[in-house]
């Protein structure tokens, strides 16, 4: 299941997101600043977005799968990001998956790179995904089962406005760390751009969110 794996580091900042551009809207500002600063930052996806949109540039889940994989190492080369580790749990149906699996995903990462932050999607999933709640629930068990002593610092991401629909609202948590990363807009919007097949999602991130391309906002657990 593991498509690619690298040597032990340590690192600065850690994600743990489910799918292909979950890393990039809301957090690859901050991940530019630490490379430039001279960090190591890292990035775990579990699944390989076969089940997304395609806009007619691949005809199978299989090919899209490839189509995405291809469209995120572009991605991740436009944002400097050192350590990927790219998983095969299946797009949609996190929540199906035995549970343990995902938590030891999320817990033999935290142990082996000992990143200072880890960055993951809040109980809400921000949306409502199942998968983006999957993740929250399989990152947030390996937290809680390290020594504390041990544990990163735990960031979720966090929207500045509350979601719409009363169902994500009770979960909803409000930004605490808000990282200006404006001078970082034009690789950051390439970044995006590399994500072909997700056209449809830029757009509407971009209609809905245009202020978090400059300035992205985390909720420090």
């Amino acid at each position: 299941m593991l498509a690619h794996m690298t040597a032990p580091t340590l690192m600065k900042l850690l994600l743990i997101v489910p799918h292909p551009d979950d890393e990039v809207y809301g957090a690859a500002g901050t991940l530019m600043e630490y490379v430039e600063a001279g960090h190591t930052v890292g990035l775990v996806t579990l699944t390989k977005g076969e089940a997304g949109r395609t806009l007619g540039l691949a005809d199978s889940p299989e090919a899209l799968g490839k189509l995405r994989e291809a469209e995120l190492k572009a991605c991740l080369e436009e944002i400097g990001v050192q350590v990927h580790e790219h998983l095969g749990f299946p797009d949609k149906y996190l929540q199906g998956q035995p549970f343990e699996p995902l938590v030891e995903v999320a817990r033999s990462a935290m142990l082996r790179h000992r990143p200072e932050t880890v960055l993951t999607f809040p109980p809400n999933g921000s949306n409502g995904h199942p998968d983006h709640v999957t993740t929250h629930r399989a990152v947030k068990a390996a937290w809680d089962s390290l020594p504390e002593a041990e544990r990163p610092v735990l960031w979720y991401y966090a929207g500045p406005t509350p979601p719409e629909q009363p169902e994500l609202q009770a979960e909803y948590l409000p930004p605490n760390i808000e990282r200006d990363v404006s001078r970082f807009i034009t690789r950051k919007l390439t970044a995006i751009a590399c994500h072909r097949t997700q056209a449809l999602s830029t757009v509407d991130f971009i209609r809905r969110f245009a202020a978090r391309i400059t300035t992205e906002t985390f909720h420090q657990v």
